[in-house]
């Protein structure tokens, strides 16, 4: 009996112990969001032998860890690095180290000239030799990708330099003499990574490499105004410097060939003001010994009264027999613009909006910019220097691949159906073949709604026609439309479209080698299509897919593949849609077996990078209380090694969990949700719920959700760290209701939950944004059920959100109505009464629900008078209401310390009317005007 009280007292006092450790844990705060971390820029060298990564706190100072792929404990930490790169030989890593955050903070506030601030710094790590070189005071590096182990190194104007070029001097002869030339070049080192050779160059502009590591190019800038500007090349072999050119105002797009046996650069004598330069192209064999010109505005084949464009790309076909470059027009008139005779406040300013106009004015405007640096793209053959225009004012786009590796393009043009585009954003394009020695166009189809790619041999252009629902390829040789799903016995659109527009696809996995088999998805499954016989298509996947509500989808291993080599491993992610468990399996290009399991478990995997030359892999894997850090494996997944170690400052917070709940909706459709509970729920205890939604979130059950100071949502681990319950709906719509729809889907889903007894159904609070935002409006119209509501950036008055602009991109408003989220269906004068029943505004009489609005005044996305819209209805109506105005922010706030302001207030409002708490002062009393910028408000009202 002692034996047993001896033990019965140990449990006793452990699981005392356990309870208290739990105590002690604190909730998190807002000053918890800036040193939570991230990880970035991870990378493996070729060899699978090293790895590495950056550890990016939100707000903070980063590092870099690096370390063998087998023996990841012996690392080195590198403190504020960033921006770091393995050599392509793997034998060294190169980064930036950066400023400490905290030292650049103290010399602004003492209001240090910026050309006092520290500088970046460079460092190269010796992997094997765990040697560590650091370089101050550097702008940029570079080093060549495919091969070699260079670097080029160009820094900052040196101090001393600084301090000579502000120095005052005495305004006599000898001290204008001694007064160093101004230039915006400066000093550029080209070494050996392990610093063998070095070449030093002075008063560089800009610089690259070669492919291969071959070669190297180097631009110096003017001095003073002596038009000395000129470019060489540096033969890294033999370290001979050659002088390409000199005198000319610029050299810019300067590019090597894919094996670096050509150069090419465009130049101008003109003033980089001038309003017309005119450009020549300029080509050199890197073997040779003197750059030609080869293109200049009198070359013959050019557009009419086109000029060669300094904004076109310079780009080569793989077997570096084509140029490409860009031709802009010249006719534009400027005679107006540069009358010297008029005076500034004489210029009329005005924008003419013509019914004709293929996009309307704001779009015009948005878009100048691009549209005066647009050049129709044409090129040379560098086999006879014949130019040939490929693009023109019927035709502007001209589509080149990645790699460049035939004779033929595709082009395309919008031109017959643009002017449609305010109101249907799924207008119809013209696709072409385009001949690159003859310029010749050949019409493939006329009003096609897909963009068309080009299969990897050639043999087929391709593209997803969504008024069909298919996938088509057309047959190059036999010039001949191959419908390639419509027989099959699925369907290849996405099977959840719930929006009066036309539905996508899934997407493919691309080509086998030899353009001998298409791989394409549907919802869960893999298929291989024969273009010659798409009948008989494989299911690859065997339909294990959709008999097992599991996602299967090709990971591609080698981002340079070419074509899918039939004899190679078919590596499938996998994610089953009910359970959101996901994991990887392997399959067969026969289609001749079912998937064979390799990982799956109740995480998001994600983020896998093979070794290019071994079979080593990293990975990420998260669940909402698993940071997604760096996991090592192979292939085979047999065993997942962890690397990395986010955020251990989690252990001490109170986290929570996360479960998956299923609900009917009012209509009895299946639905699921998250529900979020504070770490140690217990189910007896009353908790106050927050309910947060935008369309569907089930599927990002095991995503991590890092403490983060809100853009415009409610921050999740924020409050259910702190005693909140949170709840995720996902919702469908139906067609003209977008409204009721969100209504049946989001309350019986609350009523599901509130149902389990744990859920204080007295103090409930709905949150959401931009389109959540809308659905906020609209429910507190229709229930009383909450007693606080959060909207960011809502929609409440359809009827005149529809004729708006959505000024980020200066489109019209109508297609979202019509065709996408908004989800009515039809024009405002067709449909009057669903824009009427479906806007909030209108029924802003019923809410009794005190409402906390945000909306931007630079928002780009909603039209911020709707906010206001919906503010000053409640005011008039007495009910309680706030708007968040958040100067020159858009529909998402971008700086952070007015993150920081949103996750503060949102934090007070609902700590007030769902826990009792005291009210902030810019509740009770406001923020007037003339306290603007001198208070916050956030004290709270005793």
């Amino acid at each position: 009996m002692e034996i047993k009280r001896s033990a019965i007292v140990l449990i006793v006092f452990f699981l005392s112990f356990q309870s208290l450790t739990a105590q002690q844990k604190r909730p998190l705060t807002h000053a918890d969001y800036d040193g939570w971390e991230r990880l970035a820029s991870q990378k493996i060298t070729d060899d699978g032998r090293w790895v590495g990564f950056q550890v990016s706190p939100q707000d903070g100072d980063s590092r870099i860890e690096l370390f063998p792929s087998k023996d990841p404990a012996k690392r080195k930490v590198i403190p504020r690095a960033s921006s770091f790169d393995f050599s392509p030989d793997g034998a060294f890593a190169v980064g930036k180290i950066v400023p400490e955050k905290d030292s650049v903070y103290v010399l602004k506030l003492k209001k240090t000239k910026k050309e006092d601030m520290p500088s970046d710094s460079l460092f190269i790590y010796n992997l094997a030799e765990n040697q560590l070189e650091k370089l101050p005071e550097v702008k940029s590096f570079g080093m060549p990708e495919k091969s070699g182990s260079w670097i080029a190194i160009h820094f900052e104007k040196g101090k001393k330099e600084k301090e000579t070029a502000n120095k005052d001097t005495e305004a006599d002869s000898t001290a204008k003499a001694d007064k160093p030339k101004k230039t915006e070049g400066t000093k550029l080192t080209v070494r050996k990574l392990d610093g063998s050779v070095n070449y030093d160059f002075d008063r560089v502009k800009s610089y690259g490499f070669s492919k291969n590591g071959d070669f190297f190019h180097y631009e110096v800038a003017e001095e003073d105004t002596l038009d000395n500007a000129a470019i060489y090349l540096l033969n890294l072999a033999t370290g001979e410097s050659k002088l390409l050119s000199e005198g000319m105002t610029a050299y810019t797009e300067v590019t090597f060939s894919p094996e670096a046996k050509y150069l090419a650069y465009l130049t101008t004598d003109d003033s980089a003001k001038s309003k017309k330069p005119y450009h020549s192209l300029f080509l050199i064999e890197t073997s040779g010994s003197e750059a030609k010109e080869i293109v200049t505005k009198e070359s013959e084949g050019l557009l009419e009264k086109g000029i060669v464009s300094g904004n076109g790309n310079l780009k080569f076909s793989e077997d570096e027999k084509w140029l490409f470059f860009g031709v802009a027009p010249d006719y534009v008139d400027y005679s107006y613009e540069s009358d010297t005779t008029i005076l500034d406040e004489d210029r009329v300013s005005l924008d003419v909006w013509g019914w004709q106009d293929s996009e309307i004015q704001p779009m015009q405007l948005k878009n100048k910019s691009k549209e005066e640096k647009f050049s129709y793209l044409a090129t040379v053959d560098l086999t006879n220097n014949k130019i040939t225009q490929l693009a023109d004012p019927e035709v502007r786009n001209v589509i080149l691949e990645s790699k460049v590796e035939r004779d033929f393009g595709l082009a395309w043009t919008d031109a017959p159906y643009r002017i449609n585009y305010s109101w249907n954003i799924q207008t119809g394009r013209d696709l072409y073949l385009v001949d690159f020695a003859s310029g010749k166009k050949t019409l493939i189809e006329r009003d096609a709604s897909g963009y068309p790619s080009i299969s990897p041999e050639g043999k087929y252009v391709y593209w997803y026609d969504s008024r069909d629902s298919s996938w088509v390829a057309y047959d190059v040789a036999e010039d001949l439309k191959i419908n390639l799903t419509k027989e099959l016995s699925v369907v290849f659109h996405n099977e959840l479209h719930d929006s009066p527009s036309l539905p996508g696809s899934y997407g493919s996995a691309g080509w086998m080698e030899g353009d001998n088999g298409f791989l394409v998805y549907d919802r869960f499954d893999v298929w291989k299509i024969d273009p010659k016989n798409p009948t008989q298509a494989v299911n690859l996947t065997q339909g294990a897919g959709r008999g097992s509500n599991t996602v299967f989808r090709r990971e591609k291993l080698d981002p340079e593949e070419k074509g899918i080599d039939p004899e190679g491993q078919l590596l499938l992610t996998a994610f089953n849609e009910k359970t959101k468990d996901s994991g990887y399996f392997t399959g067969s290009f026969e289609g001749k077996s079912s998937p064979k399991q390799l990982i799956m478990s109740a995480n998001r995997y994600y983020g896998l990078t093979k070794a290019k030359e071994s079979q080593e892999v990293f990975l990420n894997r998260s669940t909402y209380a698993e940071n997604p850090d760096m996991y090592l494996s192979d292939l085979t997944f047999k065993k997942l090694t962890k690397v990395s170690n986010l955020n251990p400052q989690q252990a001490n917070v109170n986290w929570g969990s996360v479960e998956l709940v299923d609900y009917m909706t009012n209509d009895g459709d299946p639905l699921q949700g998250l529900l979020f509970k504070p770490e140690n729920f217990d189910a007896s205890k009353k908790y106050p719920m927050m309910v947060y939604f935008y369309e569907r979130n089930s599927d990002g059950l095991h995503n991590y959700r890092a403490p983060a100071p809100s853009a415009s949502t409610i921050n999740i681990p924020y409050f259910v760290s702190n005693e909140y319950l949170v709840f995720v709906p996902d919702i469908t719509y139906k067609l003209g209701l977008p409204g009721p729809s969100a209504y049946s889907c989001i309350i019986p889903g609350v009523q599901s939950i509130v149902a389990k007894g744990f859920v204080d159904a007295d103090n409930m609070a709905i949150q959401g944004q931009s389109w959540g935002g809308y659905q906020v409006a609209y429910l507190i119209t229709q229930t009383d059920m909450f007693k606080a509501a959060g909207a960011g950036a809502p929609v409440v008055n359809m009827t005149s959100a529809y004729g708006g602009i959505r000024w980020g991109t200066g489109m019209s408003r109508m297609f979202q109505y019509e065709q996408t989220q908004s989800r009515i269906g039809g024009t405002l004068w067709e449909r009057p009464v669903y824009y009427i029943e479906n806007s909030p505004l209108f029924f802003m009489d019923r809410v009794k629900t005190p409402v906390l609005i945000m909306h931007n005044d630079e928002d780009g996305a909603v039209p911020w008078y709707q906010g206001i819209e919906m503010f000053m209805a409640l005011k008039r109506l007495g009910s309680p209401a706030w708007l968040l105005q958040y100067n020159g922010e858009d529909h998402n706030l971008v700086k952070r310390k007015n993150r920081k302001d949103l996750s503060v207030r949102l934090s007070q409002f609902f700590d007030h009317y769902l826990k009792g708490a005291p009210a902030p002062l810019w509740m009770s009393e406001g923020l007037p005007a003339v306290q603007k910028g001198k208070t916050l408000k956030y004290e709270l009202d005793n």
